[in-house]
């Protein structure tokens, strides 16, 4: 299915969000404007009114990951480097930073969001041509990496959020990445792999919670998602279309971080079995919140196709995440 362009809003002239999915990039996300019933008081908005900006760097031989969060009561940032050729995590930092101080989150995929606390800063800068570039210093961990424009179409999904009001979020697929990773070990060339983002919007609900899948490289990715957004972001980028996917399942042992997970789709177009190289977790307990975060890292492998009547095309060890995350915030 051909996905329609993206709107230059979210909403419409009265106020109501455009729900749906789209291809393109959207303009500011405001959700100030929302009419009912999805509108909501300034207050309840300040805490629940999340975004985060995520990249994923992909090579070879390491895979890094970035991610700077917004929650409205408290920012944090988190950033780590794994070595696939001996499955080794070579950083692993995370810190959390004062509310409208520490973090800087962009208004929409197209813009620069920055978090600075103590000893770590980063940057994801927008050039406004669909290129950015990724900075950052931590313990370490150091990266100068710049990637883009995507040759392939931004997913933009939106939707309603049950105990919440609504949000939206945009993914993109591969795209050309140049730069380097610095760790305690060694420096590790970026050139000639791929990165691909998440921006993400929403007033969510206290209690929210999810599993998700990204894999991607210049010829082929998916973007799968089950849980508080049901399946408005699931899609699959295929020789450059975007195409929508059904609702999605994961299958998994809870008990076992680096078991197997078989993912697939209701529509019968995607089917894969993902293997982990390794994992990084990250739960915490506060007086007023709490999150339990676990990100497998690894490859992909099995078939997905452009619609139910097509061939399968065949993955063979695609490079991806899972993800499985609950959070009280």
């Amino acid at each position: 299915m051909t996905l329609p362009a993206a709107p230059a809003s979210l909403l419409a002239a009265d106020g109501q969000p455009l729900f749906g999915r789209y291809a393109g990039q959207v303009g500011n996300i405001d959700w100030s404007q929302l009419a009912k019933p999805f509108a909501r008081g300034p207050l309840w908005r300040r805490f629940h009114h999340k975004r985060w900006h995520y990249v994923a760097l992909c090579t070879e031989q390491v895979f890094c990951a970035v991610a700077i969060v917004d929650l409205g009561w408290i920012s944090t940032a988190f950033a780590y480097a794994f070595d696939r050729q001996d499955g080794d995590m070579l950083a692993n930092f995370s810190q959390d930073g004062l509310p409208l101080v520490s973090a800087r989150l962009a208004n929409h995929a197209g813009e620069s969001s920055s978090f600075k606390a103590k000893t770590c800063h980063i940057a994801v800068d927008a050039s406004g041509d669909g290129s950015y570039r990724l900075t950052l210093r931590c313990d370490y961990l150091e990266i100068d990496a710049s990637f883009g424009p995507s040759p392939s179409p931004l997913l933009l999904a939106t939707g309603p959020i049950e105990q919440g009001s609504v949000h939206a979020t945009q993914k993109s697929s591969a795209m050309p990445l140049r730069g380097e990773v610095r760790t305690w070990r060694e420096e590790y060339k970026l050139d000639g792999g791929i990165a691909s983002f998440d921006y993400s919007n929403g007033l969510l609900a206290r209690n929210t919670a999810w599993r998700w899948a990204s894999a991607h490289n210049m010829e082929l990715g998916f973007n799968l998602q089950a849980g508080y957004f049901g399946a408005h972001e699931n899609a699959l980028w295929l020789d450059g279309d975007l195409i929508a996917l059904a609702p999605a399942h994961f299958l998994y042992d809870k008990k076992d971080a680096l078991s197997q997970w078989h993912i697939f789709t209701e529509d019968d177009m995607l089917d894969l079995i993902f293997t982990p190289e390794g994992a990084r977790r990250d739960n915490k307990k506060m007086v007023v919140a709490a999150s339990r975060y676990l990100q497998p890292i690894g490859t992909f492998s099995g078939w997905v196709r452009a619609a139910p009547d097509q061939p399968k095309r065949m993955v063979t060890q695609l490079m991806g995440v899972t993800e499985d995350h609950s959070s009280r915030w």
